[in-house]
């Protein structure tokens, strides 16, 4: 993983893969899977079998916004490129691929970060009320004990109008959080854990992380080996809030005038 690759407004005009590119990688004793996502490979099918379908939902209803971690070393860089490739390959509106993602790899970097999601913790109980306590409960993070702690970031704008010219920070948040989930089902496929930790003001964090003008931080990705999943959603399983079933989130309008 290159370091413009890792720089907010980096990589521009940096060459995509082909598959030449991936052939020549599996000549060169590529990892499994690495070349395999987001590619064209020759012979390449699309049709999804049976069972491919059912292992892809199956990893939909496990994944977990985990906060429990295994302390341990970093992730093969194999899996983690793989993993990355996975993000990488998420859907963006007008392709803009609004997501850069940086990698805190060094210990110095989570006792930085740490005390800026503690203050937006103890800010949250506040703003709370009568549910503060059961807040201050509640793990929010597992920053000190994961194998990989990544920043995800929205770059300084690049100017895309196709399909967000009305809503150009919207479209470009929604295209980095179509990242975030690849990342996330992709982590589960590979039985790792990911917790999106939201908890911090995304001046401070810019500022700790030097991010050009322009460029926002979205979340802190903690990413690595779980002691187990959690059978629910933690928030459910601790009772904080249920899930709402999809007929309360599915409605069936009618134009104006029809019956």
């Amino acid at each position: 993983m290159s370091s413009e690759a890792g720089t907010p407004g980096g990589g521009r005009g940096a060459e995509r893969g082909t598959a030449r590119d991936t052939e020549a990688g599996m000549e060169a004793g590529m990892e499994p899977g690495m070349g395999l996502v987001g590619e064209t490979l020759p012979g390449l099918t699309h049709t999804v079998t049976d069972a491919e379908r059912d292992a892809l939902y199956r990893i939909i209803a496990l994944r977990r916004d985990c906060r429990h971690f295994t302390p341990g070393p970093p992730l093969p860089d194999a899996q983690l490129e793989r993993l990355l490739h996975a993000a990488n390959h998420a859907p963006s509106v007008g392709l803009m691929q609004p997501w850069r993602f940086l990698r805190l790899s060094t210990p110095a970097w989570r006792e930085r970060l740490l005390p800026l999601v503690e203050a937006e913790r103890l800010a949250t109980a506040k703003a709370l009320g009568e549910r503060e306590a059961e807040f201050l409960r509640i793990k929010v993070e597992g920053i000190r004990d994961c194998a990989e702690l990544l920043a995800i970031v929205l770059p300084p704008d690049d100017g895309t109008l196709f399909g967000r010219r009305t809503m150009p920070q919207d479209m470009a948040i929604a295209s980095a959080a179509c990242a975030i989930q690849n990342l996330w089902l992709a982590a589960r496929a590979e039985n790792l854990g990911l917790g999106w930790v939201s908890m911090f003001d995304p001046q401070t964090l810019a500022q700790a992380l030097q991010l050009p003008k322009g460029a926002k931080p979205l979340g802190l990705l903690c990413l690595g080996p779980v002691p187990s999943f959690y059978d629910a959603p933690m928030l459910e399983q601790i009772g904080w809030r249920e899930r709402r079933p999809l007929g309360e989130m599915l409605w069936e309008v009618s134009a104006p005038g029809e019956k």
